[in-house]
């Protein structure tokens, strides 16, 4: 119920306690706190109950955690065995960098014979990029945008 506080917030709220309540009054304040705590969940729990009977036997396994839709989701698609296998065999990011590099990739020329003398003819250089022809240039295709 209480997972997200932390110990410095614990710590807070018993000061606070104290200092508003006073000493001799937080065991009685805490024995009624716990008490409302005690009469809410019982009357939900009833109230649970009288649903699931409402419901009838086709509603046995109902929880009504699964109305929340992202647990029902992820209940789904946990339990279907055939998003399970599809899931397995299809790697999303595999493909996307597939269909960018086959969008993206261009034939480099070869280097020309002028090419400097150290460097080697096979070689491209990988830090300055070729311009690419008037006609050549099109709508770009990103995959991160898609």
């Amino acid at each position: 119920m209480f997972n997200d506080i932390g110990a410095l917030e614990l710590v807070t709220i018993v000061v606070l306690a104290i200092l508003v309540f006073g000493p001799d009054k937080l065991p009685k304040v805490i024995q009624d706190v716990t008490g409302v705590i005690r009469k809410i969940r019982a009357f939900s729990d009833s109230a649970k109950q009288d649903i699931r009977s409402e419901l009838g036997p086709e509603f046995k396994d109902f929880e009504f955690e699964d109305l929340n839709p992202k647990t029902f989701i992820r209940k789904q698609l946990g339990e279907n065995e055939d998003l399970k296998e599809i899931r397995s065999s299809f790697d999303l990011r595999k493909e996307l960098n597939d269909v960018t590099d086959a969008v993206n990739s261009k034939e480099t020329d070869p280097a020309p014979a002028s090419a400097a003398p150290g460097a080697s003819p096979a070689a491209p250089d990988l830090v300055k990029k070729p311009a690419a022809p008037a006609a050549d240039r099109g709508a770009r295709f990103d995959a991160d945008a898609t």
